[in-house]
């Protein structure tokens, strides 16, 4: 009998780090692991379609595509790869989030992967959303709920295709490996090391603790430049 995987971080923990938003989490992620300032999060703008929904976390799913030459594979062996890309997405632990290189070079995001058809299907599949450089389309009938970080829109499929999955990819200047905790909104997304995940709450308060005074008097009808000063130095002293 084969025991189910468990999953690598308590849901408690999950359901906490959604609690921020992304740029919240890279806040907290300077505190706990300042030598991560320059990795581990997207540093080219992605369109956000649907840029009022909440912060997803999850585990991701990586895969690549290209659209601008054919498969070389047959019509059955490119079914088989699709299924076998559809069981590897909708097993093992989550809640899973998909982020998928497109790998056509000068020509990234000619033909869409993600429509209406995939949103639904990788939803109902557990995923929580898409971060892809390539484009997607079918935004009035994308699956409700479902977030998305794209490079594009665009109309068309072209060749597009599965081209692999389950390796390393690298999407909007963010490496992730299969199976990395992943947090996203419209901001972009970043990657949580395991072991840090349980900290970062806590240090997402600490930011916002340090912010308050700096806030509170730039919001003041009594702001000045000394009062301004004081704030910072209060601010300072927070940990």
């Amino acid at each position: 009998m084969n025991t189910p995987i468990a999953a690598p971080l308590a849901a408690s923990v999950m359901e906490a780090l959604a609690r921020y938003d992304t740029a919240t989490i890279c806040n907290a992620m300077e505190i706990v692991a300042p030598e991560r300032r320059l990795i581990g999060y997207t540093t080219k703008p992605l369109l956000c379609p649907f840029p009022d929904l909440p912060p997803i976390v999850g585990f991701a799913r990586t895969a690549t595509i290209r659209s601008v030459v054919r498969s070389k594979l047959s019509p059955a062996e490119q079914a088989k790869r699709r299924i076998d890309y559809y069981n590897y997405v909708g097993t093992g632990f989550g809640p899973r989030i998909v982020v998928i290189q497109d790998l056509d070079g000068a020509d990234i995001g000619y033909g869409a992967f993600w429509g209406e058809v995939q949103s639904n299907v990788h939803k109902a599949l557990g995923c929580l959303g898409v971060i892809t450089d390539g484009s997607v389309r079918d935004i009035p009938q994308w699956a409700h709920d479902f977030q998305v970080l794209a490079g594009s829109i665009g109309p068309s499929h072209a060749w597009v295709h599965v081209n692999g999955f389950g390796g390393e990819v690298r999407v909007s200047g963010m490496t992730v490996r299969s199976g990395d905790l992943i947090h996203a909104d419209r901001h972009g997304a970043i990657v949580i090391p395991i072991d840090l995940a349980e900290k970062l709450p806590d240090a997402a308060e600490v930011c916002g603790r340090r912010e308050q005074p700096i806030l509170e008097i730039a919001r003041s009808a009594d702001f000045s430049l000394e009062k301004l000063k004081e704030a910072v130095k209060r601010s300072g002293e927070i940990h």
